[in-house]
C-alpha cells in the first residue's frame, strides 16, 4: 500500500454464535462471546461498556484544565481530563461532554470542537472514547456537589507543553490524557 494513503481501521463483522453477560456490575458488566473467525471457534471476554467522553478544557492563556482524582485499579490520585461515561441512553456525545465538564469543574465552555476518538482498550473492551477541544471557557452559575473518588478532586491549569512532557517523561499515566494531550499538540504544530 503506498504510504500516502490514510490510514484507517476496517469495521470488520463475525458470525457471533453466542453472547452472554457472565458478570454484571455497578458500572459496566463482563460479556462473553463465542463467534467464528477465520473458520476457527473463538471465545472471548470483555468488558461491554456504555462508551465515554472527555474535555480538553483549555482556558484564555492556553493552559489546559487537569483534575487529579483517585482510581481505585491502579491504585493511584492520576491527572486527568474531566471525562464521564455515556450513562444517559441516547445522549449526544456533546452534550454528554458538556455535562462533564460541569459536573467535574463547574466549568462551561462556548466553543467545541472534535478533537480524537479511540478505543481505549481493543483487546479487553469495547468502550469507544470522544475527546472535546472546548475553548472561551468560564465558570458555572452552581457548583457541583462531589461524592466518592470526586469528593476531593483537585484541580490545575497547566500549559500544554508541561502536559506534554509530563506524558513523555513517563509521570503522567492515564491514557486519555495522554492521547488526547499529543493529539492536541499535533494539531496545534500543524
Amino acid at each position: 500500500m503506498p504510504e500516502s494513503i490514510p490510514l484507517s481501521d476496517d469495521a470488520f463483522e463475525v458470525d457471533v454464535t453466542a453472547t452472554d453477560v457472565v458478570f454484571t456490575g455497578a458500572v459496566w458488566n463482563v460479556r462473553r462471546d463465542a463467534f467464528t473467525y477465520n473458520g476457527e471457534s473463538i471465545r472471548r471476554e470483555y468488558i461491554d461498556h456504555t462508551g465515554a467522553v472527555a474535555v480538553v478544557a483549555q482556558d484564555d492563556a492556553g493552559r489546559i484544565l487537569l483534575i487529579k482524582q483517585y482510581r481505585h485499579p491502579v491504585r493511584s490520585r492520576d491527572w486527568e481530563l474531566p471525562a464521564g461515561l455515556l450513562d444517559i441512553p441516547g445522549e449526544d456525545t456533546l452534550v454528554a461532554a458538556q455535562r462533564e465538564l460541569a459536573e467535574e469543574a463547574d466549568l462551561h465552555a462556548d466553543t467545541w470542537e472534535h478533537l480524537v476518538t479511540f478505543n481505549t482498550s481493543p483487546g479487553g473492551s469495547n468502550e469507544k472514547l470522544v475527546v472535546f477541544h472546548a475553548t472561551g471557557v468560564s465558570a458555572t452559575e452552581q457548583a457541583f456537589d462531589r461524592e466518592a473518588e470526586e469528593a476531593d478532586i483537585e484541580v490545575r491549569w497547566v500549559a500544554l507543553d508541561n502536559i506534554v512532557a509530563g506524558v513523555l517523561d513517563g509521570g503522567l499515566h492515564n491514557s486519555i490524557l495522554a492521547i488526547a494531550a499529543l493529539a492536541l499538540h499535533a494539531k496545534l504544530g500543524r
